[in-house]
């Protein structure tokens, strides 16, 4: 599919989140050029920048959702300072960041509404960790459809094979060897577009990643699990080739932890959209995302009536 041509892409509005214990997040609002049909927040992946997400962003702009992308504390344009002193653990990001960035988008959908006098959807997009973080986010439940790519519960047990081998590997010796040798994990360990990730993070994941249940079982977060409370539509999306970031069994975990939803689980292939392969990033990239997005849109649009019921009709993506 043929980019769009210059001038036409969707403006941009930088703002910043105030967490609830103060900390500033760089964001960004990425505008509809007409009315706003419904808003929307995207939670990047482990250690990945907002920017990283900007096509989807624009594509989204472009069916009229109000969309909101932010960098994690310690992540791209949020980090201050150097990354070896950032303090920030992976619950941080989900029950501060995650939730600053909600409170935002839900103020941004009751404004809306006002002006408008009409009900407006309140869509959550979250990439692998983006996603399978939400319940622990104070709030989440305002949001009226979750939607998950490549989002597990990434306790080694849920890989086969080779990858299996890897991934026991990466969290039993690799991220703790080289958070503590260098004081932050290396993004070029966690993946093609992860910035360095806060050591305490990193060592946080790791331990997650060591528990059969990986974060569902730690008896620190016990009274903060908040995923049996979410009623609404769940979609979570594997991507065939996705084998060493989001294998189907560990979608499949994350998916059994939404026990009150309307859960469906989906399987994208390569061959779906004319591609050799997809992987655990490049469905975000501009040229195969724009194959891709509808395909991920239009199921949860189908099953959320605020999201469904958009005014008019959006321009082709």
């Amino acid at each position: 599919m043929s980019r769009k041509p210059p001038g036409t892409e969707p403006p941009t509005r930088p703002t910043q989140l105030r967490c609830a214990d103060g900390r500033l997040l760089t964001a960004c609002w990425y505008e509809p050029s007409g009315p706003v049909r419904a808003v929307a927040v995207v939670n990047p992946a482990t250690a990945v920048a907002s920017v990283f997400y900007r096509a989807f962003a624009q594509w989204l702009a472009r069916r009229g959702y109000a969309v909101l992308c932010y960098d994690y504390r310690g992540v791209g344009a949020s980090l201050q300072g150097r990354v070896q002193d950032e303090p920030a653990r992976l619950r941080d990001w989900a029950q501060l960041d995650i939730a600053a960035a909600l409170r935002a988008a839900h103020r941004r959908r009751l404004l809306e509404q006002t002006q408008q006098g009409r009900e407006l959807g309140l869509l959550l997009i979250g990439h692998s960790f983006g996603g399978n973080a939400v319940g622990l986010a104070p709030g989440y439940e305002q949001a009226d459809a979750l939607l998950g790519v490549a989002a597990q519960a990434a306790d080694w047990r849920n890989w086969r094979g080779l990858n299996k081998a890897k991934v026991w590997l990466f969290f039993h010796a690799l991220l703790p060897a080289l958070s503590h040798a260098f004081g932050h994990a290396p993004g070029w360990v966690l993946g093609a577009r992860a910035h360095d990730m806060p050591k305490a993070a990193a060592l946080e994941w790791a331990r997650w990643g060591r528990r059969r249940g990986f974060m569902f079982t730690d008896p620190s977060l016990q009274t903060d699990l908040g995923y049996h409370h979410f009623t609404g539509p769940v979609h979570l999306w594997n991507i065939s080739d996705d084998h060493l970031f989001g294998p189907a069994r560990g979608v499949d975990h994350l998916a059994a932890q939404f026990r009150s939803a309307a859960v469906a689980r989906h399987t994208l292939a390569p061959q779906a959209v004319g591609a050799r392969t997809i992987g655990h990033f490049s469905l975000f990239r501009r040229e195969l995302g724009e194959r891709i997005w509808p395909l991920l849109l239009a199921p949860i649009e189908a099953a959320t009536p605020r999201l469904r019921n958009r005014l008019g009709q959006p321009s082709p993506g």
